[in-house]
C-alpha cells in the first residue's frame, strides 16, 4: 500500500530503510520535538529496533516518508485502547534538510483520508511542544484545530514545557488529498 503524494510517497517501512533512517533521525533538532522514546543519538541499531516490529505488519499504522527511495521521516497513528478506542494519536518526524518544503503538510493531507477510510476512528489528536510552531502550522493546514494547552505537561531537554493539543474529527474533515 503506497500513497502517492506527488514528489514523495507514504509507504510501509522496509528493513532497507535502516541506513537512511539512522542518518536522518540522528539529529538533535528532531529529538527536541519528539518523545524521549525516540533516542538521541539515533543509531543504526535504533533504526533496526524501530523497523523490525513494523515491517510486514497489518494494518499499517506507521508510514515511511519516501523521497527518491530514501526514508526521510515517518508519519502515523498510535491507536488508543479501552474507552479511548475510537481515537488515535497522530505523529510524525521529518529530516531537517526537508523542513519548510510543505512535505509534512502534504503527507498529512494525504494520510488522514486514508486513516478515516481504513480505521473505525472518530478522533485524531496530536501533542505538540509549545516551542514547535512549525508543527502547529502543519496540523492546522492539514485540518486539525487547536484544542487546549496542558501547562507544564512535558519535561524535555531539562525543561518543563507546555503541551499544545490539536484534534481532528472524522465528521468535520473536509480537506481532500493533495497529489
Amino acid at each position: 500500500m503506497e500513497i502517492n503524494c506527488g514528489d514523495f510517497l507514504l509507504r510501509p517501512f522496509r528493513m532497507s530503510d535502516q541506513q537512511s533512517m539512522a542518518r536522518y533521525a540522528n539529529n538533535h533538532h528532531i529529538w527536541r520535538n519528539v518523545r524521549d522514546r525516540f533516542p538521541h543519538p539515533y543509531t543504526l541499531e535504533d533504526a533496526v529496533a524501530f523497523l523490525q516490529p513494523r515491517v510486514d505488519t497489518e494494518p499499517v499504522t506507521d508510514f515511511c516518508i519516501d523521497y527518491r527511495g530514501e526514508c526521510i521521516g515517518a508519519m502515523g497513528i498510535l491507536l488508543q485502547q479501552d474507552v479511548h478506542r475510537k481515537s488515535a494519536e497522530f505523529g510524525y518526524w521529518l529530516a531537517e534538510p526537508f523542513w519548510g518544503r510543505g512535505i509534512a503538510t502534504t503527507a498529512a493531507q494525504n494520510l488522514i483520508p486514508h486513516i478515516w477510510k481504513r480505521f473505525d476512528l472518530v478522533r485524531l489528536y496530536a501533542c505538540i511542544f509549545a516551542y514547535n510552531k512549525a508543527s502547529m502550522r502543519v496540523l492546522e493546514k492539514a485540518g486539525f484545530r487547536f484544542e487546549c494547552i496542558f501547562e507544564k505537561a512535558v519535561f524535555k531537554d531539562n525543561q518543563l514545557v507546555d503541551e499544545h493539543r490539536y484534534c481532528c474529527l472524522n465528521q468535520d474533515y473536509t480537506i481532500s488529498p493533495i497529489l
